[in-house]
């Protein structure tokens, strides 16, 4: 804006790709051993949680997070959760792109089942 200071090392513009937005969230050892790219996952922003946004997941992390200090019993191991990441179909960014944030909370809910149906508050989706 006209008359604004910026600091030494400030931010002048900040640049996002808008045709790769995703959400990264945590399962737990037994979850993510179940899952595989192109898993169906709805994701609910705090914005917005009446409408459920239609992902896939595009990673699982090969490492595991939140590893206890020592790793012997099968209990310890159950512990270990994986980084997954559920993008968002470009075309459907493209379709609501005046809409689209970055940085927003929210909740995923993965599909472990492919033939389960998804719960009632899941089937209100963006039209694709």
């Amino acid at each position: 804006e006209p008359g604004e200071v910026l600091g030494a090392g400030g931010r002048v513009i900040n640049m996002i790709d808008v045709s790769n937005v995703y959400m990264n969230f945590f399962l737990p050892t037994e979850e993510a051993g179940r899952i595989g790219i192109g898993t169906e996952v709805r994701l609910l922003l705090d914005a917005a949680p009446e409408i459920a946004i239609p992902a896939t997941i595009s990673f699982v992390s090969d490492v595991a997070q939140f590893t206890p200090r020592t790793v012997e019993t099968e209990q310890e191991r159950l512990k270990l959760t994986f980084r997954v990441r559920a993008r968002i179909d470009p075309d459907l960014l493209q379709k609501y792109i005046t809409q689209v944030k970055t940085g927003l909370p929210g909740m995923a809910y993965v599909r472990l089942d492919p033939e389960a149906d998804w719960p009632d508050f899941l089937q209100q989706t963006l039209a694709e």
